[in-house]
């Protein structure tokens, strides 16, 4: 059992945390003023929010990509759930971890701007999960199946730079996004969670999970348990404005087909 964090892992972390900081503080603004001339038209607060969205895209693009690899080819992890070989997930979570880290002080330094307490409590409650996966080398698997809703990120983050680059709710770009950020949410957040816990429950009372210890365990639930009543909430907000849209297609539709018929 690992006993303390590898140099690898910690320099990853650390490597994560810089490169993260300089997109938000630099590269995101190089970049973004390139591709949408809407973006210099921002105030202050909202380009702040803007580079948070911009490199949490990309976070998330990164990390989904490596958790899809590792769910298809990291045949140690996929054995053995519990206490499998977590070296390439310790690689991604280390990634993760240095992004949180990176997120956490942005959302306090600039509180008024992006300040939000749910994501505190969702980052912190990840960083306390990883500690043991990236310390002890344990619940892999269960680390990384629980990174796979990372690949609902980048739609939330889109309908958010539609909506202050003043795109019409019932604009094509915002529906089809809006559509694609329901689908992408529900089947990265909500629809695994039956396979995840049918994966927990096949552990129970086993010899491995019994070697984990008391202090693994709960932070191993705990964590769990709160990220998903979060993910519940988002899912109930974010279906209700999918169904708001649709309601307004409906509505004009409706509209477009009487004025015909007069």
């Amino acid at each position: 059992m690992m006993a303390t964090f590898s140099k690898l892992n910690l320099a990853v972390i650390i490597s994560s945390f810089a490169i993260f900081q300089f997109g938000f503080h630099s590269l995101s603004a190089w970049i973004s003023s390139r591709v949408t001339s809407g973006f210099n038209n921002l105030d202050q607060k909202k380009k702040i929010e803007w580079n948070s969205r911009t490199v949490s895209s990309f976070h998330a693009l990164l990390v989904g990509a490596f958790c899809m690899y590792i769910l298809l080819y990291d045949d140690a992890v996929n054995a053995d759930h519990v206490w499998g070989d977590p070296s390439i997930v310790q690689i991604n979570l280390s990634i993760t971890s240095g992004y949180l880290i990176s997120d956490l002080l942005l959302l306090i330094f600039y509180w008024k701007a992006i300040g939000d307490i749910f994501f505190i409590i969702h980052h912190i409650a990840a960083l306390y999960a990883y500690y043991f996966v990236l310390r002890w080398g344990l619940l892999a698997y269960f680390a990384n199946f629980r990174l796979l809703a990372e690949f609902s990120t980048p739609f939330v983050n889109q309908r958010w730079f539609l909506e202050v680059l003043c795109y019409p709710k019932d604009s094509k770009f915002n529906i089809i996004n809006g559509v694609l950020m329901t689908i992408a949410f529900f089947l990265a957040r909500i629809i695994i969670m039956p396979i995840y816990y049918a994966n927990v429950y096949a552990e129970l009372g086993t010899e491995a999970f019994y070697r984990l210890g008391f202090a693994a365990q709960c932070a191993w639930f705990s964590s769990c348990f709160v990220l998903d009543a979060m993910n519940l909430m988002w899912m109930v907000k974010i279906t209700r404005g999918c169904c708001k849209v649709l309601r307004l297609i409906g509505q004009r539709s409706k509209a477009l087909k009487n004025g015909k018929s007069d």
